[in-house]
Order: structure tokens, then C-alpha cells, then sequence
């Protein structure tokens, strides 16, 4: 399908126009495109060809409209850092429509209403962190945003302390984007029952179709968000990631990983890692994300008293940690290769001590994984500590291990390949993203694009990137970034 083929649907002006405001992109100075990605124009039927054109950048940039399209910022509210702010919006970002369910959002395009004191621009090394990582969750598994276009320009963007950085705008694709702070922001509203009602409905149509005709579909649709958010953060907590900033403006009510500003994936693994210099209390870190996840549901049960029975809601909610520890237990054993139906009590005090080993030998988290992948047989997997800084632990822990192995009796190939599917040789690191940024910054977007690759791609052999699949440099190491990455 060419460009100007697609047709936009907009489904947000059935709300007062109080929760939104009609608003046009505003452009970049002299745009011109950096990377594309394949796999969105895959779900939206477009041709490659189409990235090349004028058209398209000026799509993304706002400088050209498509059929049915009405561009509009949303309003919200949301607790940030446990502090309630009672209006938030779409400050940076512009919606245009949607298309085969995805609503395309450009993330940069200019001030709103929702500013606030913010410019509406995104710079380029935060638009390139977040078109990277939006990829790299999804072929991990781990449910997401994505995204379908990162363009650059030469307009001037000024931040902090007087620096001056390069504007650029990537188009953001997603089923939804309400979060639980839309819900806190229609239930401050007048007329506040109906308005959670309708918007309800509206997150019901988007995200939960099967409980349309449903006799009590708005508990039901919290219930589902309370196993969505409980797998979601087993799954964050699996891989090592970390959102850094877990307010419930930026908590998706489709259950995805959303806003991606200070994040990271664990390097040298520390349960207790920070990955947001602002958040000076750890309330964000690795550690309690599973908690903050709980905290920001209560929120959301909160703010739906007027049309559902709280009391019902927060019975339901007592469930999230069975389904939360179950579903990381059940993950963690998949990536260690073990029968989690022969004994999840001890495996479970086995990974506490995985934890434990890890962190006290100084371990990369993620390449651990990987080098147990390379074994061929149990005496190599004892030579796995080699990537340890500290020895001592990890090599006690790898006989326990070694031992449970032996005891479960499985075929050593089949739980190899197993455990290939679940290990990705490359985990998209700050550090990486970083030097993609430097060469971008001097006119070079090659391993931007290579990234996305890898990041796409993150159990294949990228021979030239090899040094990506080891260890993060200390110098390098659990970095904190701030909100404006």
C-alpha cells in the first residue's frame, strides 16, 4: 500500500472536548529520515518503498496530513513519584489516528496545551533510545509500544544549562495509549460516573473486546489489568529491565511497557540498582518495580469507585503477587533450563540464591544467561563463573545448580536448545545505545540502524558486533540517567 492509500481512523472526540485538544504538529526544521522499521510497515500493509519518499518525512513531521486524519494531544492526570499531579497531557506528543488497530503517535511535534513548561521537542538521543528499546522489548517477549519511523533535523532544541540539541520526532505505534492516569484525570472530572464510564468503554473496545457484552465487564476489565501489569513486571524483572519511571501517567491500561525515558537493562546485576539519578529515594529500582506495580493498580481501582465495587476490585488485587511470583518463577527456571512442575519450592530458593550469587560475585546479569546457552556438557557449565569478577559464590551456586540438573534427568542437548529460545545472545545495553548516539550526533546513523537489528534480532550471530554479546565495560556499568533521556 502506498502513502497517501492509508486511511486514519480517530476514535477520541466521542469524550468532551475537556479531555483533549484538537492541534496540529508542529514541524522541524529541514527533517530527514534515519531509520524505518520494517516489521510496523509490515502491520499497517505499507511499502518499504514509501520510506524513501518526501512524503513520508513530511508524514512524520507534520508537515502532511492523510485521509481522515485529526490530530489531537490528550489530557491526563498521574502520580509522579508518589506525589498526585492533577493535570499531565500529551506535552511532546501528537496523536494522528489509527490504523489496523495501532495508533500512531508522533513523539517531538511541537507544544500543547499539556507543555506545561516543557518546549514539546524530543531531542535525538532520547528519540534514539526509544525507537532502539521499543524493538528490543518486543522480540524479548516483554509487551510493548513500538514503532515505526525516527526522523532528525537541523532545528535547534534547547536543555539543560544551555546546551543546544538536534530535534527529531519518532512515530510511536501502540494498540492504546491510556494509562491509569487518564483514569485518575476523568475521575476528577465533572460529572466524573460518566465520564470513567465512557472511558471505560472506550478502553474496553481498545484492549478488552471480549468483555463488551460482558454482565460486569468493568471489574472484569480491572481484573485483566491486574494479570496483564503482574506478568508484565515478571517479565521486566526476568530480563533485568528497568523502567525508571513507574508513575501511573506512564502506566499503560493494555498491560505494555510504555515511555521509555531513564531505562535500562541490569548490567553487573544489583537487586537494589537505580537506573534514574532523579529518583534519589530508589523508588523506581529494580527491587521494588513489582511493588510500585501493585501500588499504581490500587491507584487505578481508586479511580474507578464510581462505576465498580472497590471492595471487589481490591480482593482481586490480593492476587497480584501469586500471579506475579508465578509467573517469574516460571520464566527464570525456562531460562536456567529446569522443570519448574518437579519442584518450584526449591527452585524458587534457588533463584533467591542465583540473586544472591550474582550480585556478590559481580556478574553481567543477562550474559550469565547467554554463556550457559554455549555449554556442551556439565563440566563446562562449571567453567560459566569465568565471567565472574568474585568467584566464590557463583561456584558454589553452580554445583547446586549442576546438581539439580542431574537429578531432573533431562536430555542435556534438548535442555540446551530449550534454553537457547529464552537466552538472547544480545541484550540492548545503555552503553551501546550511547555510542549509536555519538556517531549520530556527527551525521553517522549506521549503528542506529544496526542496533535496531540486533535489537530485532537478539538471538542471531551479528559477527561485527560481537563484543556486544560480552560483558557491559566497568566504566560503563548500572549508569543513572535522568528523565530527559
Amino acid at each position: 500500500m502506498k502513502l497517501n492509500e492509508i486511511k486514519l481512523e480517530n476514535d477520541y472526540f466521542e469524550f468532551d472536548e475537556n479531555f483533549y485538544q484538537r492541534i496540529n504538529p508542529t514541524p522541524l526544521n529541514n527533517p530527514f529520515l534515519i531509520s524505518y522499521n520494517k516489521l510496523m510497515f509490515d502491520e499497517i500493509s505499507l511499502d518499504y518503498d514509501e520510506a524513501n519518499s518526501k512524503d513520508f518525512v513530511k508524514f512524520v513531521n507534520g508537515e502532511k496530513s492523510l485521509e481522515g486524519s485529526e490530530p489531537y494531544a490528550s489530557a491526563y492526570a498521574g502520580h509522579q513519584f508518589g506525589y498526585f499531579v492533577p493535570q499531565l497531557g500529551d506535552g511532546r506528543a501528537i496523536n494522528l489516528g489509527k490504523i489496523n488497530s495501532w495508533h500512531l503517535q508522533t513523539k517531538g511535534s511541537g507544544l500543547t496545551r499539556y507543555s506545561r513548561q516543557g518546549d514539546g521537542r524530543a531531542v535525538l538521543r532520547s528519540s534514539i533510545r526509544e525507537y532502539i528499546i521499543s524493538e528490543a522489548m518486543h522480540a524479548l517477549n516483554i509487551p510493548t509500544t513500538r514503532v515505526l519511523a525516527l526522523i532528525c533535523s537541523t532545528h535547534p532544541v534547547h536543555r539543560y544549562y544551555g546546551v543546544v540539541e538536534t530535534g527529531a520526532i519518532v512515530l510511536r505505534m501502540s494498540p492504546s495509549w491510556i494509562r491509569i492516569g487518564t483514569f485518575e484525570y476523568f475521575a476528577r472530572s465533572k460529572n466524573a460516573k460518566e465520564n470513567v464510564k465512557q472511558l471505560a468503554d472506550y478502553v474496553i473496545r481498545n484492549s478488552y473486546a471480549h468483555l463488551i457484552n460482558d454482565e460486569n465487564k468493568y471489574e472484569k476489565m480491572y481484573y485483566e489489568m491486574v494479570d496483564k501489569t503482574a506478568i508484565l513486571m515478571a517479565k521486566w524483572q526476568t530480563y533485568g529491565f528497568m523502567h525508571g519511571v513507574m508513575n501511573t501517567d506512564n502506566f499503560s491500561m493494555a498491560g505494555l511497557s510504555i515511555d521509555y525515558g531513564p531505562f535500562a537493562f541490569m548490567d553487573y546485576f544489583n537487586i537494589n540498582q537505580i537506573c534514574n539519578h532523579t529518583d534519589s529515594e530508589g523508588r523506581y529500582s529494580y527491587l521494588n518495580q513489582p511493588y510500585v506495580g501493585k501500588w499504581n493498580l490500587e491507584v487505578l481501582a481508586n479511580s474507578l469507585k464510581t462505576i465498580c465495587e472497590v471492595d471487589k476490585l481490591n480482593e482481586y488485587l490480593k492476587t497480584y503477587f501469586h500471579i506475579q511470583e508465578k509467573e517469574y518463577l516460571t520464566l527464570m527456571t525456562q531460562r536456567l533450563g529446569l522443570n519448574i512442575d518437579k519442584s518450584s519450592d526449591s527452585y524458587a530458593t534457588l533463584i533467591i540464591s542465583l540473586l544472591k550469587a550474582l550480585q556478590t560475585s559481580k556478574t553481567d546479569y543477562n550474559q550469565f544467561f547467554y554463556e550457559l546457552t554455549k555449554c556442551k556438557n556439565y563440566d563446562e557449565i562449571t567453567k560459566v563463573i569465568d565471567i565472574s569478577i568474585y568467584r566464590q559464590t557463583l561456584d558454589k551456586w553452580l554445583e547446586e545448580y549442576i546438581k539439580l540438573r542431574e537429578l531432573e534427568n533431562q536430555d542435556f542437548e534438548k535442555v540446551q536448545e530449550r534454553i537457547k529460545k529464552v537466552n538472547p545472545k544480545y541484550v540492548i545495553k545503555n552503553y551501546m545505545l550511547q555510542e549509536a548516539i555519538d556517531k549520530a550526533e556527527e551525521g553517522d546513523f549506521t549503528l542506529v540502524n544496526d542496533l535496531l537489528n540486533i535489537a530485532q534480532n537478539p538471538y542471531d550471530e551479528h559477527n561485527e558486533y560481537e563484543r556486544y554479546s560480552k560483558a557491559t565495560p566497568l566504566e560503563f556499568s548500572n549508569i543513572k540517567l535522568s528523565c530527559s533521556s
